[in-house]
C-alpha cells in the first residue's frame, strides 16, 4: 500500500514506522528540517522538507499513486487543504485528517466535510478522543485502560498486578478451575519493558500489567479477582483547561451521574473561557504546582486527580503533589515515550498517551479485510483487534483449535447477535461473528488475511 503521510510530529512518526514495518510504501512530508531529519535517520521511509497542502509537494511525495493520504499536521488548515488538494487532483481513494478545533466539527457545520465540498473519508480529533478515553477510564476504579469493543458488549481491561492480587503465581490453565464464575480470557502480560501474549502454562507476577477480555456484564466480577472493589470517582479535580480538561468536565457533567469536578487553569483568559463554557463546573485560575491553589480545589477530598496541561513535566508533578496532598488516584497525560517506563514506579496510576490514542484510532482504518476497530498497545508491539468474520473467512466452521491461527494470535471473546462467547479450544467459528483477539505485529498482516472480503462473497 503506497501512503502519504503529512506532518512528521510524534503521531505521524508513530504511523510511519509502524506502515514501514509492514512493508507499505511511504512518504512523510513536513516543513521541519528537524522532524525530516529524524524520520530520515531513523525509519525506513521516504521523508523530505515541504508544504503539506502545496500539489508540487504532494506529486513529489507520490500522491498520484496513493492508495492513502494521513493528514497529521499541527495545523487543521493544512490538513484540510492536503485533502482536498489530495481529493482534486490526484484522485486519493481515502484521506484522514487530525482536526482539533471543535468549530469545525460543530454538527451544525457537518456538510463541510460532504464529498462535493471539502471530501474528508476520516476525521480524527484528538482531544475529543482522549477526553473520552479517560472517561471511559474513571469509571471503572482499578483499570489503567478499558476499551470497549462488540458493540459495547465486551470490555477489554488493563490492570495492574501486586502482592495482594487473589490470582497472581496461578497458571491460566487453571483460574477456570479455581475461578469458575471468572469468565475472562487473559491476553496479554506486559513485564517490565516486555510483553507476552500468554499460554495456558503462563502467569501472573507482582509488578505485571494485564490485559484481559470480559463480558461488560461480568465486568465487577472480573475486576474483584483482580483486588479492586473500590467505589466509582466522583469528586475529581482536573490540572488543565485545554481542550481535553474542558470536553472531559462537558462529557462529566453530562453524564448526570454525581460528578464533582474542579479545573485548574494557569491562563486567566482561558480559565474565563472555560467557566462560559461549564457553568455549572467550578474553575479555579492559578497554577497546579502551587500548593495553596490545591489546598483552593480541595485536593485532600478528591478521589482522582487528572492532569492534562500541555507539559509533561508538569502534568508528572501536578499528580505526584496532588496525591501527597491525599489525592487517591492520579491520572496524567503524557506525550514523551521516554518517561514511560518511570512512570508507574513514580506512584502515577494510569498514564494516558495522546498519540497512541491518536494512532490506534487511524490504524482501524488503515487495516484491511473487515477489522472493525483496533487499539494499538505499547508503540505497536501488538494490536488488539475487532473483526467481522463473513462467509468466506477460513474461520467460519472451524473450531478454535483446528483453526491455524498464527502464533502470537490469542482469540479473547466472540460476539454472536446479542450473546458474548469467553472462546474455549472447541467454540466454532460462525458466520458474521464478531472477533475480539490480541495479535503480535508481526501477524497483523495474516489477521488482516483471514478476515478479507474474497470476491465470491458478492
Amino acid at each position: 500500500m503506497k501512503v502519504v503521510i503529512c506532518g512528521a510530529g510524534q503521531v505521524g512518526f508513530h504511523i510511519a514506522r509502524y506502515l514501514a514495518g509492514e512493508q507499505n510504501d511511504v512518504t512523510v512530508v513536513d516543513q521541519s528540517p528537524e522532524l525530516i531529519g529524524k524520520i530520515n535517520d531513523q525509519l525506513d521511509v521516504q521523508a523530505f522538507v515541504g508544504h503539506a497542502a502545496h500539489p508540487d509537494v504532494l506529486e513529489r511525495a507520490g500522491a498520484g499513486e496513493a492508495d492513502m493520504l494521513i493528514a497529521v499536521t499541527f495545523t487543521d488548515e493544512v490538513n484540510m487543504t492536503a485533502c482536498q488538494v489530495a481529493h482534486t487532483l490526484f484522485n486519493v481513494p481515502k484521506k484522514i485528517a487530525r482536526i482539533r478545533q471543535q468549530s469545525y466539527l460543530d454538527p451544525a457545520w457537518q456538510n463541510l466535510f460532504a464529498r462535493e465540498h471539502l471530501p474528508i473519508d476520516v476525521i480524527i480529533s484528538p482531544e475529543l478522543e482522549v477526553a473520552r478515553a479517560i472517561g471511559r477510564r474513571l469509571r471503572v476504579p482499578g483499570a489503567f485502560d478499558l476499551i470497549p469493543m462488540g458493540n459495547d458488549k465486551v470490555q477489554v481491561i488493563g490492570v495492574r498486578c501486586d502482592e495482594d492480587t487473589p490470582i497472581i503465581n496461578t497458571p491460566l490453565r487453571h483460574l477456570t478451575t479455581l475461578f469458575p464464575d471468572l469468565n475472562i480470557v487473559i491476553i496479554a502480560i506486559l513485564r517490565g519493558e516486555r510483553m507476552i501474549i500468554p499460554s495456558s502454562t503462563d502467569q501472573m507476577l507482582p509488578g505485571d500489567e494485564v490485559y484481559f477480555v470480559t463480558d461488560k456484564e461480568h465486568m465487577g466480577r472480573a475486576m474483584a479477582a483482580f483486588g479492586h472493589e473500590g467505589k466509582q470517582t466522583r469528586r475529581i479535580v482536573v490540572i488543565g483547561g485545554g481542550n481535553i480538561g474542558t470536553y472531559l468536565a462537558q462529557d462529566l457533567e453530562e453524564a448526570d451521574e454525581g460528578y464533582s469536578v474542579r479545573i485548574i487553569e494557569s491562563s486567566k483568559a482561558r480559565a474565563r473561557q472555560v467557566a462560559e463554557a461549564l457553568p455549572t463546573t467550578n474553575i479555579i485560575a492559578g497554577d497546579g504546582l502551587d500548593s495553596e491553589i490545591l489546598e483552593e480545589a480541595n485536593i485532600r477530598q478528591a478521589e482522582t486527580v487528572i492532569a492534562v496541561t500541555d507539559h509533561d513535566e508538569t502534568n508528572i508533578l501536578a499528580s505526584l503533589l496532588a496525591k501527597r496532598f491525599g489525592a487517591e488516584r492520579a491520572v496524567t497525560l503524557i506525550n514523551k515515550t521516554s518517561y514511560g517506563p518511570l512512570i508507574t514506579t513514580l506512584g502515577i496510576d494510569v498514564v494516558v498517551s495522546p498519540r497512541e490514542i491518536t494512532a490506534s484510532t487511524i490504524l482501524q482504518h488503515v487495516r484491511r479485510g473487515r477489522i472493525r476497530s483496533v487499539h494499538s498497545l505499547r508503540d505497536g508491539f501488538a494490536e488488539i483487534i475487532e473483526a467481522e468474520a463473513l462467509a468466506t473467512s477460513p474461520l467460519v466452521g472451524r473450531p478454535i483449535k483446528d483453526a491455524k491461527l498464527p502464533k502470537g494470535v490469542l482469540v479473547g471473546a466472540i460476539v454472536r447477535d446479542e450473546e458474548v462467547i469467553i472462546p474455549r479450544p472447541d467454540t466454532v467459528f460462525e458466520e458474521n461473528d464478531i472477533v475480539i483477539m490480541m495479535a503480535a505485529a508481526e501477524t497483523v498482516k495474516k489477521v488482516e488475511k483471514m478476515f478479507a472480503v474474497r470476491l465470491e462473497y458478492f
